[in-house]
């Protein structure tokens, strides 16, 4: 007779290869609490320190949030200047060009965002969720592009920190990956 196992007798490692063989998709990190997908609302901005006036930096945070808020109600031309006066203050702050980025996506302007995905990335060697925000991004837009080996090295090292959103796009670009998770999940959906 099979002995049923609770969850409280796994150790932790147990858990995340049982869920990994289960949820082939969600698939747990210890890296990052939380997910970063590049289509999120939330507003991302660093607590960075740079080495510029207080005050400065401070308004630049306000520009770029308000950015955000104006990219979000659609309003992209106000939005996008008022990215460029954050950058205007503060020109070396990942998150602004990362923001940026997001609403010249949304004004379909793919290669502007792709450069500024670019310095995002190179900025943000200290601000992880900025960087791996930002390598999601242009991974997508890689993705949109069919550069699926860029879009691929992008997402996976976004995965490596953490974002659960790096690794669906990795199982979606794999077509034997997904193949192979449909079978695993038809499989245990048949014995359920």
């Amino acid at each position: 007779m099979p002995q049923t196992i609770t969850k409280s007798c796994l150790s932790e490692h147990d858990q995340q290869v049982l869920n990994s063989v289960f949820n082939p998709l969600e698939l747990t990190s210890s890296l990052a609490p939380r997910d970063i997908n590049p289509d999120s609302s939330i507003p991302l901005v660093d607590n960075d320190d740079e080495n510029c006036d207080v005050k400065i930096l401070e308004n630049s945070k306000l520009l770029e949030l308000e950015g955000v808020k104006l990219a979000e109600a659609k309003n992209l031309d106000k939005a996008l200047k008022m990215f460029n006066e954050a950058l205007n203050l503060t020109p070396n702050r990942a998150s602004i060009y990362n923001n940026r980025a997001q609403a010249l996506r949304l004004a379909g302007r793919d290669e502007e965002a792709l450069q500024d995905l670019n310095i995002a990335i190179e900025y943000a060697d200290v601000q992880f969720k900025t960087k791996c925000h930002a390598l999601c991004q242009r991974g997508v837009l890689y993705r949109k592009q069919d550069k699926l080996s860029d879009a691929k090295i992008d997402f996976e090292e976004a995965a490596k920190m953490g974002s659960q959103f790096a690794r669906t796009q990795l199982v979606e670009i794999n077509p034997f990956a997904a193949l192979c998770n449909q079978m695993l999940r038809e499989a245990f959906d048949k014995l359920k």
